[in-house]
């Protein structure tokens, strides 16, 4: 097998091909985190993107994205932002991944989302955990039926609350697909405020987070989109979300409502359109990535599971990263392991954005940009309203 390593713009159009093909002949890999428009889009915001391309001969056989980092770090391409990680490989194809990590130049490679079926990686692998998906293969309606059995109380309640809504507010209008560049600004300002309240890392903060996101927006493929979805009372933006579309699944990533009409649950009513226009194109599973959500339990079909850990090569540097990391991790599991412990974690996080958010300085406000609107849509930039 031959090892190569090439920042993600130098993928050609061969490359290109050859990856989309993997995917395809894998379920478990065709989570759109795992695309080769997602690795090149964040290649050309993180300067230490690599992707190392497996080979057996002429035939392309895999590909690994990830990221150098100090030290000898390795980590997946946008570490902390992904649901899904992982090599794309050919079915039944075997690796070594110490031989891997050399030809990457890192003594260790962490993981927090591994995708299933990594066979090489298993040994590495300090945890396996839950992941919730929404199953659409049989459709919105079979979906939406399994729900109303499962959680009759959660579905009526929605509907409930969609209908007062649209009473005290106005016409309730979903735009599934924006292009609309103002919204999306105003969702990471809304969401930058959310993180602060709750006292979270503010993922907006970081300037190429921003650009990424704009970048995906306008990333479309037969392949690959960005996907910006907007509900509306009347043309004031209630909810939204932008996640990332493969052929076949859909990524959950940044959802926020506006919390001025937070007591009409706009977050759940805008997410049961969201799944039912991503069934009506095509979708067949979406992922809500791992975490200890309510809603995500009520509404998941079922879990997939991903696994937590770092592969290490012989050396104190590797030794030393692995020990950080694995002290992270165990901490983190632990508190995810016991309600209790997780949610007087989640309580102080939440003073401490209280507190914070009482204290003067900047805080993020949507950007003025201007849009041709797509029909139906509002003609003025939309903008959520902390």
């Amino acid at each position: 097998m031959q090892i190569s390593v090439i920042h993600p713009d130098d993928l050609g159009p061969a490359e290109i091909a050859a990856w989309h093909s993997l995917q395809a002949g894998t379920d478990a890999l065709a989570n759109p985190f795992l695309s080769p428009e997602f690795t090149v889009a964040v290649g050309r915001q993180q300067p230490g993107a690599r992707v190392a391309v497996l080979a057996d001969g002429p035939v392309i056989t895999g590909f690994l994205p990830f990221e150098r980092r100090r030290l000898g770090l390795g980590v997946p391409i946008a570490a902390g932002l992904t649901d899904c990680q992982g090599l794309i490989h050919a079915p039944g194809m075997d690796w070594d991944p110490r031989t891997l990590l050399r030809a990457c130049n890192v003594s260790v490679w962490q993981f927090d989302h591994l995708v299933a079926g990594q066979l090489p990686f298993e040994r590495y692998q300090a945890a396996v955990l839950p992941s919730p998906v929404i199953d659409l293969a049989d459709g919105y309606s079979a979906y939406y039926q399994a729900l109303k059995s499962s959680a009759p109380r959660f579905c009526s309640g929605a509907a409930r609350k969609a209908r007062k809504l649209e009473r005290e507010a106005g016409k309730l209008r979903f735009v599934p697909d924006s292009s609309d560049v103002g919204a999306l600004h105003s969702l990471m300002a809304w969401k930058s405020d959310q993180y602060r309240r709750t006292g979270r890392v503010d993922r907006f903060s970081r300037a190429w987070v921003v650009a990424l996101l704009e970048a995906l927006l306008g990333t479309r493929t037969d392949h690959f989109s960005g996907m910006l979805s907007v509900l509306y009372a009347e043309d004031v933006p209630v909810a939204a979300h932008f996640g990332i579309r493969s052929e076949r699944v859909m990524a959950y990533w940044f959802p926020a409502y506006n919390a001025s009409y937070g007591a009409y649950s706009p977050g759940l009513i805008h997410m049961l359109r969201m799944v039912e226009a991503a069934a009506a194109d095509g979708a067949e599973l979406v992922d809500l990535g791992k975490g200890a959500k309510h809603y995500k339990e009520i509404m998941k079909s079922r879990d997939i599971f991903v696994a937590e850990g770092a592969v290490t090569r012989r050396s104190p540097l590797a030794a030393a990263n692995w020990a950080r990391g694995v002290s992270a991790a165990w901490a983190i599991r632990q508190i995810r392991g016991h309600p209790p412990l997780f949610n007087a974690f989640d309580r102080l996080f939440r003073r401490y954005g209280q507190i914070r958010s009482a204290l003067p300085g900047p805080r993020a406000v949507p950007l003025p940009v201007q849009n041709v609107p797509r029909k139906g849509e509002p003609s003025e930039p939309a903008t959520f309203s902390p």
